[in-house]
């Protein structure tokens, strides 16, 4: 089981946490919503929990909660820029499908 970073991620998140001034990595996760049942979470974190599963990819640190991994194993976390806009983007697996405005995935 793992999930992982791509470098373009990673530097944004370092460079994220560097400006913040403080933090030890982020968090990814996902919770019920949409159309679809899921959709990602993802947060900037101070500390690691007790429960949290962590990866470490580039030097950033990823930190899921076990209930998550299920649904989001194998995923590779990525940050893109396409015209002006820019945000991560989750390259998972076992996404079986998506909901129409992209908010929202099935697996």
């Amino acid at each position: 089981m793992a999930v992982s970073l791509t470098e373009a991620a990673a530097r944004h998140v370092t460079r994220y946490l560097a400006k913040r001034g403080k933090g030890v990595g982020v968090r990814l996760g996902v919770k019920t919503t949409g159309c679809s049942g899921l959709a990602y979470k993802l947060e900037y974190v101070d500390a690691v929990a007790d429960e949290d599963i962590v990866f470490e990819n580039h030097g950033v640190k990823l930190l899921i909660d076990p209930k998550s991994l299920a649904y989001i194993d194998g995923t590779e976390l990525d940050f893109v820029r396409e015209g002006l806009n820019e945000g991560f983007r989750f390259n998972n697996p076992n996404e079986r499908d998506r909901c129409g405005c992209g908010e929202s995935f099935r697996v």
